[in-house]
């Protein structure tokens, strides 16, 4: 008789009545999820499992030898940011209004599989376990969205947009495909919903202010270009390359589709097959998209692009050029600025139609800007390092004259080559949270 009764709760199996496939396990959807969570929690998975390690990990702090203890402080902090990003997902989702009831298919004899698992546990309805099981996607998915649109702050709602449609339509993921590539499949028509209401075409710049030296042209305006943060230096090691500012300009210029298709071809490296499920397209049209994607977005990148330096952290030349360039505004000394650009030196700032090309044009707009005596002076200047886009970054506050409060006033993203800056690209300081970068500094 045990095989006529349910696995959790003990009670008895309702009879099959000769309908085909294998013997239902579980009397309810319920108990296939009280089942499930003990396989994840027996796994090391789950939020209580999450809760129990955070409070070890608190009481594990031993403050007396600051190596240790900042190590466990960044173990913390990575627990926590985990249970934070599964407590809004779950918030999030627990809002959402979906049809009732939600689907009561059982989990079935015998062997269930890591497949049946997942889409068991996406549609049982509980808030806690979908946001367990999605949340480590999270991360790439926002990744692929900034990818194909461009923007930090669009690629955040895209996301958001991309979790809580897979919450309504959690009935319909039967485990054929993996979860990730049902999440990314959503996400990638969320994207392409999202561009053909918002059309965006590449501009062009107007005159700068101060003539361009050394012959620098105007790059391409794309007013909705913005940073994204290196959280996970492992990850933005390995996409450093697919998430430099000079690769998302370029990609922009592809048709929605076409940038599509080859983000998920050749930047996560899907089969064509795969790729054509996911975009609703034939095999063939996924090979023609990507023969005319690719010599596009050659056009578009720089010639030595392949020799530049990437990495998750900083070399010990990048770092000494951070102190320098930090040194150099906090000093306003405009010559040591200059000793740091490259002669053909081009500076954007993105969503603002302005740019500066050539060091000595640059140094001509930067000297008032730093001169006390200058009508156009911003003022006094610190800088916070970070690392935007698998570059050096930095947060820049300015004091202005009769006030004791440093407030964010621009994000530079530094494109170093041969030892010096190439380009700055600068951004608005409402991202600085995104960076863990506070809005305010005082002395």
């Amino acid at each position: 008789m045990a095989g006529n009764v349910c696995r959790t709760c003990g009670k008895s199996l309702a009879a099959s009545g000769g309908k085909p496939g294998r013997a239902s396990v579980y009397c309810s959807a319920a108990c296939r999820q009280k089942a499930y969570r003990t396989r994840q929690a027996a796994g090391g998975g789950g939020v209580q499992q999450l809760i129990s390690e955070i409070e070890h990990q608190v009481k594990g702090l031993v403050p007396e030898k600051p190596e240790p203890f900042y190590s466990g402080v960044e173990s913390l902090s990575s627990s926590v940011r985990r249970l934070r990003s599964i407590a809004r997902v779950a918030r999030d989702v627990s809002r959402t209004v979906t049809p009732e009831p939600v689907t009561n298919s059982a989990v079935t004899e015998p062997g269930v599989t890591e497949s049946e698992d997942e889409a068991a546990a996406v549609r049982s309805g509980d808030e806690w376990s979908f946001a367990d099981l999605v949340e480590p996607y999270r991360r790439e998915l926002q990744v692929h969205c900034y990818r194909m649109v461009g923007s930090y702050d669009d690629s955040e709602d895209l996301v958001q947009e991309t979790l809580l449609k897979a919450w309504r339509n959690r009935d319909g993921f039967e485990g054929r495909a993996s979860l990730r590539a049902w999440l990314y499949k959503i996400a990638t028509n969320a994207t392409l919903d999202f561009l053909r209401r918002n059309e965006r075409r590449p501009q062009r710049y107007g005159p700068s202010p101060v003539p361009p030296s050394d012959g620098v042209e105007a790059p391409t305006f794309l007013p909705w270009l913005q940073p994204f943060p290196d959280e996970d230096p492992e990850a933005a090691a390995e996409s450093a390359e697919t998430l430099e500012l000079v690769f998302l300009a370029a990609i922009q210029h592809l048709p929605p589709r076409q940038r599509a298709v080859l983000i998920m071809r050749d930047v996560l490296g899907w089969p064509a097959a795969d790729t054509a499920t996911a975009l609703d397209l034939t095999v063939a049209s996924v090979t023609s998209a990507l023969q005319r994607a690719r010599p596009a977005l050659r056009e578009r990148l720089p010639e030595r692009r392949h020799e530049w330096a990437r990495g998750a952290d900083p070399s010990e030349a990048e770092r000494d050029l951070l102190d320098r360039y930090m040194r150099a505004a906090a000093d306003g000394d405009v010559g040591a600025m200059a000793g740091m650009l490259r002669a053909d030196a081009r500076i954007t700032m993105p969503p603002n139609p302005l740019w500066f090309g050539g060091r000595d044009a640059i140094v001509a707009m930067l000297g008032p800007t730093f001169d006390p005596a200058s009508p156009t002076c911003f003022g006094r200047w610190r800088h916070l390092p970070t690392r935007a886009n698998g570059q050096p970054a930095l947060g820049g506050y300015v004091q202005r004259p009769g006030t004791r409060v440093y407030r964010a006033q621009v994000l530079d993203v530094l494109r170093v080559e041969d030892g010096l800056i190439a380009e700055i690209t600068s951004f608005e300081p409402h991202l600085f949270p995104a960076f863990g970068l506070p809005l305010t500094l005082t002395d």
